[in-house]
């Protein structure tokens, strides 16, 4: 049996990095995977770059029953800091669009960071050994493994969310967090492909067809690309969209969020012989533009048709319902909404309230960011607050 100061289970982001701060602050700390390497969901990130940071990180950009909490974190370790560490370790990198921070070469890079940071520390890290059991009395952990046994009187959830089963998600920092009587925000999805079925299947004959849109769910829109796919809806602003949908409910599409407020009329009068597919096409991909043409059925010579159906054809181009039946699911999904509830979690430490010595960080718990880089530096300020906090109780 062997004895540290705090027991991280989870070997992703906010793990390892948790891990590191608390270690090199002085405490005696062990990572727990059971895959059978560390950071696996970093090394697929962002096109195998991973997209480490945003620069535009403010606390509005993330989602959470309580929208308030991630305040304390986020502004205690900031972009510019996990910006410094990079560039501390020398990995090279640039800003790819609307402040998404990438590395110039591989996301291998971030990894070995991570690890190195660990090992500075002196801290220890264990793959390819699954977790049987956790118990908790007299103050400390007892992790039961395939091969052993280990305590601490500090216990970290870092296990993240279901998302990406195929890499070893699951919901086990869920079922763990119940253990210990902490309540959960229902898990789901988030920045995850919309499906269509129903008379919006047509739809999925443009799969592989892109274009800018603004896109809206609930009272959230966002301006970036929207892609068809093959069974509905994808590309960044839908993946953005989605993590405000609600099911039932409609998702809006403006396909000409640049164009003038009446620019159809003001076609009609500049250029009074051509037709709405042919003026769809000089703003839209051909594929798209006749499928939308199709849908919204005004023929003719635009300077031969009365104002009020072309008015009718701009305003529903601007605002176009989508109702999807659903998403791709967690398998497709870069990551969860949802989880362990912020109500039980102090957002200075992370430390739970009813649980002294039981933290929960990351993606386990219910704070999502927005798609580029959020996420990760959530996963940086919630393990650098509890690292912190792990390391000053260790001392004491």
């Amino acid at each position: 049996m062997s004895d540290f100061d705090a027991i991280v289970l989870g070997a992703g982001a906010a793990g390892l990095f948790c891990a590191g701060v608390a270690a090199q602050h002085g405490a005696r700390v062990l990572v727990l995977d059971h895959a059978d390497a560390p950071g696996k969901k970093i090394l697929i990130s962002g096109g195998g770059r991973c997209n480490f940071t945003n620069l535009h990180t403010a606390p509005d950009r993330y989602l959470s029953a309580n929208r308030h909490f991630a305040k304390s974190a986020l502004s205690r370790y900031t972009a510019q800091d996990f910006i410094g560490l990079v560039n501390a370790h020398g990995i090279a990198w640039h800003e790819k669009t609307l402040g998404q921070l990438f590395c110039d070469g591989s996301a291998r890079q971030i990894v070995d960071m991570l690890l190195a940071e660990l090992a500075k520390g002196g801290g220890e890290l264990v793959c390819g050994d699954a977790i049987r059991d956790v118990a908790h009395a007299d103050g400390r952990f007892a992790v039961t493994t395939s091969r052993t046994i280990y305590e601490a009187r500090q216990l970290v959830i870092a296990t993240g969310g279901p998302s990406i089963p195929k890499l070893g998600a699951s919901g086990f920092a869920y079922d763990l967090a119940r253990q210990f009587g902490l309540k959960v925000v229902h898990p789901r999805p988030a920045l995850v492909p919309l499906t269509l079925g129903g008379e919006e299947v047509l739809f999925r004959e443009l799969s592989g067809v892109s274009a800018p849109v603004v896109a809206t769910a609930g009272k959230a829109s966002f301006a970036e690309a929207a892609l068809f796919t093959h069974r509905g809806l994808s590309g960044p602003a839908i993946l953005q969209a989605s993590s405000y949908w609600t099911g039932g409910e409609p998702l809006w599409i403006d396909f000409l969020p640049q164009a003038a407020r009446d620019w159809l009329l003001d076609a009609k009068r500049t250029s009074p012989r051509a037709t709405l597919r042919s003026a769809l096409r000089d703003a839209l991909p051909q594929r798209l533009a006749d499928v939308l043409a199709d849908r919204l059925g005004v023929d003719g010579m635009l300077g031969t048709l009365p104002d009020k159906p072309l008015r009718a054809a701009q305003e529903r181009l601007g605002r176009w319902a989508f109702h999807p039946n659903g998403s791709e699911g967690f398998a497709k999904a870069e990551v969860t909404a949802g989880g362990i509830s912020t109500a039980e979690l102090s957002s200075k430490t992370m430390e739970a309230s009813n649980v002294p010595g039981l933290y929960a960080i990351g993606e386990a718990v219910d704070v999502t960011g927005w798609l580029g880089g959020y996420n990760f530096q959530w996963a940086w300020a919630s393990g650098h607050a509890a690292g912190r906090a792990i390391a000053e109780a260790a001392r004491g």
